[in-house]
């Protein structure tokens, strides 16, 4: 899909409007420091993060109002500073509290916890400037978040019936989330189990979400139906076969005393999980073949800019065309190897390891170039999934399940002649090594499918790519400085997975963090499920199978295997509400047709649809 195919921007590329101004950069940093630090509590709480992208965009027209002149541009570089510090505190708090629980690190160390955070959030920032033409040109996603952001950027800077219709909207969202969550007067959640046979139990449950139901119904049914498969195989089928074929004292070291949904729940948290991760990895070396060619042409375009602006000047590229050219981004991803290692050396313990030197800095080079490798990919990866579902459903844990068993594995091969891992304190150290690299490449990922949203929604409005990309690493500086204290502070006030915090206080599950530290210790002590891992990557080549007999066929429906695999990994009660809201937009659609309305009414039909489901994904967030 060619520039020219793609949609008028608001602002057109042929008018240039003030972006990184000064109020904008300033409101930007304080956001993005504030965002980061009520996502990290909230992930550490729940295990959850929310993207910022759309509360970011509402929070700064408020606050830029305040100022004789501003603009959308300003506005929307404002959300895009901000998102990406919520989206590096998901990078930090899935990993480095798996350190704490190790018994690694006794506290977040400032300048560790700063310099993987932003040296990370940096690589994922560099990653999106090729995948922004082939995720957002050529691939021709949906990125629902972006485009809701971009409908509510534009809404709020036209006025009239589309603010108007968001804000109804978006009251509506935030009523219904205060009842839930704030006065506790209606349900979050419906849920309820199924008895089969003698112990099994399926486990049936939908959140009572605007929000899951708006982006279903920007995504559509096709995604909606698969993500929503992928749970009703975890839940219908694998929760109930696994409570059956297991012993009983398996199955009670499992659930304990839980019954009903609560024990199918745990079944589907603590194993059935697994078969998702699987699934994702194997999706994730699949979506990587498959987007080598607008990867490839991607990197083409940006190097063509780049001859462009020798021979003609940059000027005379489009200014919504103009991404920081692509030497730059070369150059910058290489350097950014030097502190990483610095990183490496300072924090890996040779000691604990019990290795030779030799060993030690193969362990660290290896690291290094894993974090510039799968972060690429793995960021490719994150952003494609980004497109499909949206960044608040994109499941960075498993992106970084599948980074952790890949490098914990190439460290296996490293250390295993010369590290005793029946020693625990040995494997401990090595899992942390593995956590480590994990980590650069997690805060890379979650900045990298947090920023794909945040460019589409610079798409719609007539950004400027390169002013948005410097945004995103001032966000992510902004974020990375404040993190650390933060963490700090709860792991005094509350504990982390029964680590630290005052006594009686309630500890923070961190629950991510806790699997991640599972999935590496497990490697290195030998007691990885990986039965369920290989039977999850088995069903994602059959979905991969069945994508391309439809794709043969010329089938308008296709099953692109990573939105079955988030389905697998998520619980249910989050795909449900997704597959409703697909289903909306059907029957939607559906009767627009019947009516037979004018191509110019349908056009503006399908955009109140649009502005409403942001608007009700506003008000929650908000």
């Amino acid at each position: 899909m060619s520039s020219e195919e793609l949609p008028e921007p608001f602002v057109p590329a042929s008018q240039s409007l003030p972006e990184i101004t000064i109020k904008a950069l300033l409101t930007g940093i304080v956001l993005s420091a504030v965002l980061a630090g009520a996502n990290a509590y909230l992930g550490l709480k729940v295990g959850l993060t929310v993207s910022a992208s759309i509360p970011a965009a509402v929070l700064s027209m408020g606050i830029l109002r305040l100022f004789r002149k501003h603009n959308i541009l300003e506005n929307n570089i404002v959300q895009t500073a901000a998102s990406a510090g919520e989206s590096l505190a998901a990078g930090v708090i899935f990993t480095l509290p798996a350190l704490i629980m190790l018994g690694y690190w006794e506290k977040f160390e400032y300048l560790p916890t700063v310099a993987i955070a932003f040296f990370g959030g940096t690589l994922g920032v560099m990653f999106t400037i090729p995948l922004r033409r082939a995720l957002i040109i050529e691939a021709k996603l949906k990125f629902p978040e972006g485009v809701a952001t971009g409908e509510v950027l534009k809404a709020g800077q036209s006025g009239g019936g589309g603010a108007k219709l968001i804000a109804i909207a978006g009251i509506a969202g935030a009523f219904v989330k205060l009842l839930q969550t704030g006065f506790q007067v209606a349900s979050g959640a419906l849920h309820t189990a199924i008895p089969i046979g003698g112990r099994s139990v399926v486990g049936i449950a939908s959140e009572m979400s605007g929000a899951l139901l708006a982006v279903g119904y920007i995504v559509g049914l096709n995604i909606g139906i698969l993500v929503f498969a992928g749970s009703v195989l975890s839940w219908f089928f694998a929760v109930p076969i696994y409570m059956a074929v297991v012993d009983d004292a398996t199955l009670q070291g499992v659930i304990g005393n839980a019954e009903g949904f609560a024990a199918a729940q745990a079944v589907a948290g603590q194993k059935i999980r697994f078969l998702g991760v699987g699934a994702m990895a194997t999706g994730g070396l699949w979506a990587i073949v498959s987007l080598y060619g607008p990867i490839r042409d991607g990197i083409k375009s940006s190097f063509a800019a780049m001859k462009s602006a020798k021979g003609e000047g940059f000027s005379e590229i489009p200014r919504t065309e103009r991404d920081t050219p692509i030497q730059f981004v070369l150059i910058g991803t290489l350097a950014l190897a030097v502190p990483i290692f610095i990183v490496f050396f300072y924090i890996i313990d040779r000691g604990a390891l019990g290795i030779d030197s030799t060993r030690y800095i193969t362990t660290i080079v290896v690291g290094v170039l894993f974090s510039l490798i799968a972060g690429f990919l793995f960021s490719s990866v994150a952003g494609y999934m980004a497109g499909l579902v949206g960044s608040s459903n994109n499941p960075i844990s498993g992106v970084t399940i599948a980074s952790i068993l890949c490098i914990s594995l190439i460290l296996l091969a490293i250390l295993g002649a010369a590290v005793d891992f029946a020693d625990a304190d040995k494997a401990a150290a090595a899992a942390a090594t593995a956590l480590l690299v994990g980590s650069i490449v997690c805060c890379a990922s979650a900045i990298a499918g947090d920023n794909m949203q945040d460019l589409k929604a610079g798409q719609i409005v007539g950004a400027t790519p390169y002013k948005q990309q410097i945004m995103q690493i001032v966000g992510v500086a902004a974020a990375a400085l404040v993190l650390a204290p933060v963490l700090q502070l709860l792991l005094d006030a509350y504990g982390l997975g029964g680590v630290g915090g005052h006594e009686g206080s309630e500890p923070l599950a961190a629950p991510q963090a806790e699997l991640m530290a599972t999935v590496a210790f497990g490697v290195f002590n030998m007691n990885l499920p990986w039965n369920l891992i290989g039977i999850g990557a088995g069903i994602a080549v059959c979905v991969i199978i069945l994508d391309q007999y439809l794709k043969a066929k010329e089938s308008s429906f296709r099953t692109p295997v990573l939105a079955v695999a988030v389905g697998i990994y998520l619980p249910i009660a989050s795909t449900a509400p997704i597959f409703i809201g697909g289903v909306l937009a059907f029957v939607a659609a559906k009767a627009m047709k019947q009516k037979k309305l004018s191509e110019e009414d349908t056009i503006k039909a399908n955009r109140r649809g649009l502005l409403f489901a942001s608007g009700i994904i506003t008000g929650e967030a908000l």
